[in-house]
């Protein structure tokens, strides 16, 4: 499996759309190393959260515990093949991509393709509200947490059930489903989320 080329940018799932199989709630995908990420994450200052925080494209009311830096957006959550990648990409990207590629590994892809890529932070004693992620682009791609700074008390609730992501691990969570978050821990839980997809189908 190749690593994304630098030149995928903007429309770069050139083929043909086809609704990806979720699980029924969440699914262990495999251990991934994550200790260059942390250690870059953890370098990030309160100031960079918020002001990345200010202009993120999912400013949604579910989550107002949440602070998010976007590195990559679908345009209008419509289309995953019509993604951008905000200039932070290209700072992160050498150690995110590492991490995005070994996680979506267990999907055997020719050619995967990233559209979207965050940081999410769910203060400690916040949650975020039960929702569905609905329509648009979300069949066509999987939904992939990999945990870097969590606890036990941090929960995520998928169609009724709860689980708890334990780092080292990515997951993949069916997003169409109802779900929502819980931060019982004292400590901030922050996870990378992104979203894959075959591109080299139809090519």
């Amino acid at each position: 499996m190749s690593a994304e080329p630098d030149t995928a940018v903007r429309g770069a799932g050139a083929g043909q759309l086809r609704p990806v199989e979720k699980p029924s709630g969440v699914r262990r995908l495999g251990p991934v190393e994550t200790e260059p990420l942390r250690r870059l994450t953890a370098r990030l200052s309160e100031r960079a959260w918020r002001r990345e925080d200010r202009t993120k494209e999912n400013d949604f009311p579910c989550f107002r515990h949440t602070r998010h830096i976007v590195f990559r957006f679908i345009e209008g959550n419509r289309d995953p093949r019509n993604f951008y990648s905000n200039p932070n990409w290209a700072v992160w990207r050498p150690v995110l991509l590492p991490v995005m590629a070994r996680a979506a590994a267990p999907y055997g892809y020719r050619r995967p393709v990233y559209p979207k890529a965050m940081l999410a932070r769910l203060a400690a004693g916040r949650g975020i509200d039960r929702h569905s992620d609905g329509p648009g682009s979300h069949p066509y791609v999987h939904k992939i947490h990999v945990p870097l700074e969590t606890e036990p008390a941090a929960v995520l609730h998928v169609d009724g059930t709860d689980y708890h992501l334990e780092a080292g691990y990515a997951w993949e969570v069916n997003n169409l489903c109802v779900h929502g978050a819980f931060n019982g821990g004292g400590t901030d839980r922050i996870h990378l989320i992104f979203e894959v997809f075959e591109g080299g189908r139809g090519e």
